[in-house]
């Protein structure tokens, strides 16, 4: 199978908002398309685009696929969750995106829940690191110790469903982490 359809008919859920870390989420996004993957920016509060933010200052926007009230768990394999400050900590107060996510954790047809840099703060919220295997942002390893995550400091944990990452740096082994589960 070439690489390029090594993910054929597999349909994956990018879950952001405002203040994404714009590596985080088009790296991911391109490569996993590259591979065959149909993929859904998935937002809230209706946004039809949302910008990124480019380390020090904002960067692109992307445009959104579809509203979080909107969205069908079940028609999707992964959910991948990029980090950046402002994104996770806004998602993470949105109920319907904590819900959607929880919900992740429960249905088969889910193989991956896939986050990265802040992105598990959103983990956190949905009550699923609770004796697992983590990494992540450091600034963020307290509240991930805090919530009963075995924190690492490796480039990607995968334990279960979870997959995470630590920053951009990591984003090759985290694209590779999530492909391999979804072949698996």
């Amino acid at each position: 199978m070439s690489n390029s359809t090594i993910l054929k008919n597999k349909t994956l859920a990018l879950i952001a908002t405002d203040g994404f870390e714009q590596s985080e989420l088009l790296q991911p996004k391109q490569e996993l398309e590259s591979r065959g993957a149909t993929t859904h920016v998935i937002s809230i509060n209706g946004n039809k685009s949302i910008r990124a933010w480019d380390q020090k200052d904002w960067g692109e926007t992307v445009s959104v696929d579809k509203q979080i009230e909107d969205a069908n768990i079940a028609d999707y394999d992964a959910i991948i969750l990029p980090g950046g400050q402002m994104n996770p900590d806004i998602l993470r107060t949105d109920k319907k995106v904590v819900a959607f996510i929880k919900s992740a954790s429960e249905l088969s047809n889910i193989k991956v829940i896939a986050a990265i840099c802040h992105g598990p703060w959103l983990l956190v919220e949905a009550g699923l690191v609770d004796g697992k295997q983590v990494t992540s942002y450091p600034s963020i390893r307290t509240d991930l110790k805090n919530a009963g995550a075995n924190w690492q400091d490796n480039t990607v944990v995968t334990d279960g469903k979870l997959i995470t990452s630590r920053n951009p740096d990591d984003i090759p082994n985290f694209i590779d982490a999530i492909s391999q589960r979804l072949t698996g």
